[in-house]
């Protein structure tokens, strides 16, 4: 009877222990479950233009290249030592 009653404590513990982890890193565990069921989603395409309306941290469009048109600058060339 004791083996069954330690076997019951230690499932017990394990699901509790499951539950406490779930609810402490819940953010984490979300954002990670979101990219990867994107990641495994067959009909996922990043490149698609639907997906071009998620913007990053900075408010830049996903699609905007990061430095933009270099050559139409208007600050004057840098003078030669």
């Amino acid at each position: 009877m004791g083996a069954v009653t330690a076997a019951v404590i230690a499932i017990a513990a394990v699901v509790l222990g499951w539950i406490t982890i779930e609810m402490a890193c819940k953010p984490c565990l979300e954002t990670g479950r979101r990219a990867m069921d994107r990641a495994l989603d067959p009909n996922y395409d990043p490149d698609s233009p639907t997906n071009a309306t998620t913007t990053t941290n900075a408010g830049a469009s996903a699609t905007e290249p990061l430095l933009g048109d270099l050559s139409a600058s208007t600050a004057p060339p840098a003078k030669a030592i």
